[in-house]
């Protein structure tokens, strides 16, 4: 390595100077209360894990993507790439004390090994909100009602984001009805989640390896081209899909009815193109995506059935989202909405005697009374002073040794 690459930070990391910093907690400021204004408590855990935790959960592929490494004892750890297997470790641990619902968010800090690119970064921060241990529609309807609030509480208007929902359940139904087993079932959702980044060769080859012919292609397109929910009913009473792809469609819609009650209809629409190509997907999915030139996903998440059986568990449901901070941002600062601003102290004390004894004991008489107070360590000539009340951002001046004050 040399001696410039070491000055530089990593490839896909980044460094928080002071005003990136007060970007970032005004970020981090909007999440927490949009949370707590729905009663969600929030959890951390550890920073890295046992590597089997996170190849449980996605395979053995998942290692590739990962910041991984053995220890001094030889356990095989890795650096979380998500957070969802650590909510289920600790809701496992819980066992019978656990009190479902658990409504809990975390913001932690998060690994992954890929490709650095704009709005993917290999180190970053990502909201998560999960309702665990109830199979009810009003959690995914109260997720989506949080997901709005803080959008909205950031300055972002409802031409600037689409919560796009779709449901694996449905598209299971639809899979089945094709002759699709397990296995080649996981294969299409991992084809269809790709579909957007490959040719139309590739995509069309995969479907095939997945165990689709020409002719259950064309009807997958049939279930795919569905707008609305006459078109999905219309499907439905047209095919073999049966009385369970019915049932999906009717439990979407209801989902649709709840999320009108809490008054958000208006920022939420069908888009059955909504995958998640995570195996561990049951039930409703979604996506919002940024409405702007990008088009792009800024959070994702969906109904998870057996995720916390398969890490160990008793069979207890759940639902959750991510939201990435580096998208987040990128939109943030598109629409003049990221928070950015000068630091902001209540008082610059200029020192107009050459006095720092006594103005620094001024200072702390008003910090014990709770204000933030700045003054020059150095002293030094009054325009210089001044210059670093304005960097300050100080809201008013005092000077210690005049009769005048502001």
């Amino acid at each position: 390595m040399s001696n410039k690459d070491s000055l530089q930070s990593p490839k896909g990391t980044r460094d928080f100077y002071p005003n990136s910093m007060r970007v970032q907690r005004h970020i981090f400021d909007v999440w927490r209360r949009s949370c707590e204004a729905f009663g969600f408590q929030e959890f951390e855990g550890p920073t890295f894990e046992h590597l089997e935790l996170f190849t449980k959960k996605s395979g053995d592929e998942i290692v590739s993507q990962l910041y991984n490494f053995e220890d001094k004892g030889g356990r095989q750890l890795a650096l979380r790439p998500e957070l969802t297997p650590t909510l289920a470790r600790l809701v496992n641990q819980l066992g019978s004390s656990a009190k479902f619902p658990l409504r809990w968010f975390a913001i932690p800090r998060l690994f992954r090994y890929e490709r650095a690119q704009r709005g993917r970064l290999r180190e970053f921060y990502q909201l998560n909100m999960d309702i665990v241990g109830t199979e009810s529609l009003w959690a995914e309807a109260e997720l989506m009602a949080a997901i709005v609030h803080m959008l909205v509480s950031f300055g972002l208007k409802e031409n600037d984001f689409s919560i796009r929902v779709s449901s694996r359940r449905m598209l299971a139904e639809v899979l089945t009805g094709l002759g699709l087993d397990d296995l080649q079932r996981n294969k299409v959702y991992g084809a269809l989640d790709k579909k957007a980044k490959v040719a139309p060769e590739v995509f069309d080859n995969m479907l095939r390896e997945a165990g689709l012919q020409e002719s259950s292609q064309q009807e997958l397109s049939r279930f795919f081209n569905c707008q609305n929910f006459s078109e999905l009913k219309q499907l439905a009473s047209s095919t073999f899909f049966g009385a369970a792809f019915e049932s999906s469609v009717a439990e979407l819609e209801d989902l649709f009815n709840k999320v009108s009650a809490l008054n958000c209809k208006q920022y939420v629409s069908l888009d059955l193109s909504i995958v998640r190509g995570l195996a561990y997907y049951t039930g409703v999915v979604f996506e919002v995506y940024d409405l702007g030139e990008n088009m792009r996903a800024i959070a994702g998440g969906g109904r998870y059935d057996k995720l916390l059986e398969n890490l160990g568990g008793k069979p207890v449901s759940g639902v959750g989202f991510g939201m990435g901070d580096v998208v987040l941002q990128d939109l943030l600062e598109s629409k003049n909405c990221s928070g950015e601003r000068k630091p902001s102290a209540d008082f610059f004390i200029a020192d107009l005697v050459n006095n720092t004894e006594a103005v620094a004991a001024l200072a702390q008489r008003l910090r014990q009374k709770g204000h933030q107070v700045l003054f020059s360590l150095d002293g030094g000539k009054l325009k210089k002073q001044l210059s670093f009340a304005d960097e300050s951002g100080a809201k008013k001046l005092l000077f210690m040794g005049s009769d005048r004050a502001g």
